[in-house]
């Protein structure tokens, strides 16, 4: 980010807020990354890493939060440096929100563990949990670089989780009918599946937000959306 202000300790200020948000999206996106490592690996301690390390994503969004309405009540800012830093505080929380659920897909994945369970025929939770980290990838380099394109493409990228998403509820709650036994580890794919594809309707926020930072505009046009699970129930 350039200094473009007459009062130097004003651009250290907002530097400070984009160097604690790209560490909080940072460490956000290794949690996440290690809660998809550790689903496929099943290491139980690795697990108990990413749910105790919640509180670090926590403390980081508050410490953003803090910085950011610092520096708007004491140097009053306006126009595109108000923009700047109203857009990082809505990362910032939705950042935190992705790590919750990191966290929450940890706690199921602890619970598929005692079920002893392995991946359902035509259903892959790592594949769906790679393309979504992908996403996540673009997307802070998208701010970083303040590339609105790439946060577009980002955002128009997210039918296809949506559309694995439906494809993987189907096929779950069609095992859980054809076996009762499998009712408990479907119900813990279930939630896996739901939130990751949670993350990236979060990630295609992030990008919305940096298509507004850049432009001062909000995208005109509906999201693309493919999630049908709302809708499909197998008979």
């Amino acid at each position: 980010m350039e200094n473009t202000h007459i009062s130097t300790s004003f651009d250290k200020d907002l530097n400070k807020l984009n160097d604690n948000l790209l560490k909080l999206g940072n460490t956000a996106l290794d949690q996440f990354d290690k809660c998809i490592t550790n689903y496929g690996t099943q290491n139980l301690e690795e697990i108990e890493k990413v749910i105790e390390s919640d509180k670090i994503l926590d403390d980081l969004d508050d410490k953003v939060q803090k910085l950011g309405f610092e520096i708007i009540a004491l140097r009053a800012p306006q126009a595109a440096d108000l923009r700047r830093i109203i857009v990082a505080l809505k990362i910032a929380t939705i950042l935190e929100r992705i790590g919750d659920y990191s966290r929450n897909i940890s706690n199921r994945t602890k619970l598929l563990i005692e079920l002893n369970y392995s991946d359902l025929p035509g259903v892959n939770i790592g594949k769906m949990g790679q393309k979504t980290q992908t996403m996540f990838e673009d997307i802070l380099e998208s701010y970083i670089n303040e590339d609105d394109k790439l946060a577009v493409k980002v955002r128009n990228s997210d039918v296809k989780i949506d559309k694995m998403h439906t494809e993987y509820y189907l096929e779950i709650i069609s095992s859980m009918q054809r076996n009762k036994k499998f009712a408990p580890t479907g119900a813990h794919l279930l939630f896996i599946a739901k939130n990751i594809e949670r993350v990236a309707d979060y990630v295609t926020d992030i990008a919305e937000q940096i298509y507004f930072l850049v432009n001062g505009s909000v995208l005109s046009d509906h999201r693309p959306k493919a999630d049908k699970t709302s809708l499909k129930i197998p008979e």
